[in-house]
């Protein structure tokens, strides 16, 4: 695939995001996608522009974690002409499942994702609306690995970087559109 040419479309994304102070708890300052979604032109260049650094390598799927990461991975799936895997908390999916539980910025959770979702050797990207303090992205990057497939990269629309959750990713390499230092 070509790249797609941005040059002539520039956007401040972070003018698209709407913070909401004491949410989902007091002390965290949310930042809230949404308004950005909402936008066409402003969603699709943010697509696009993460979809620009896979356009030529093979990527099978995309594995969306729930659940605005479900947008932004079957956006990014269809503009790679992969398939999209979904990871849902427990009881959300229908088939039989492997899980994790991890600790997340303001508690613990566990992800699944279907027992046959995968297979060793599949590439794969890993998508989320944002990176905080990494523990969903790992826990989502751990279950892929149990299948043998190899995660490519991890993609975002946006980074706490202040919370340095791409540092509990390391190794793993990470797209992010948009840093946040606070």
């Amino acid at each position: 695939m070509d790249k797609l040419n941005l040059v002539n479309s520039t956007y401040d994304l972070k003018g698209f995001v709407r913070e909401i102070p004491d949410f989902p708890k007091k002390g965290i300052n949310f930042k809230d996608i949404t308004p950005l979604l909402a936008n066409p032109k402003a969603f699709a260049f943010s697509i696009d522009s993460l979809a620009n650094k896979y356009l030529n390598e093979k990527i099978d799927y995309v594995v969306c974690v729930e659940a605005r990461g479900f947008v932004v991975g079957a956006a990014l799936a269809y503009r790679l002409g992969a398939g999209v895997i979904i990871v849902r908390k427990p009881g959300k999916l229908p088939y039989e499942c492997n899980s994790l539980c991890y600790d997340l910025e303001y508690g613990s959770a566990t992800l699944e994702i279907h027992k046959d979702a995968l297979k060793k050797g599949d590439r794969v990207i890993i998508a989320d609306d944002v990176l905080a303090t990494g523990g969903t992205a790992l826990a989502a990057i751990n279950l892929v690995k149990e299948f043998g497939a190899e995660v490519v990269d991890a993609a975002f629309l946006a980074e706490l970087s202040f919370l340095n959750g791409a540092d509990k990713l390391k190794p793993q390499t990470i797209n992010s559109l948009m840093k946040f230092d606070y």
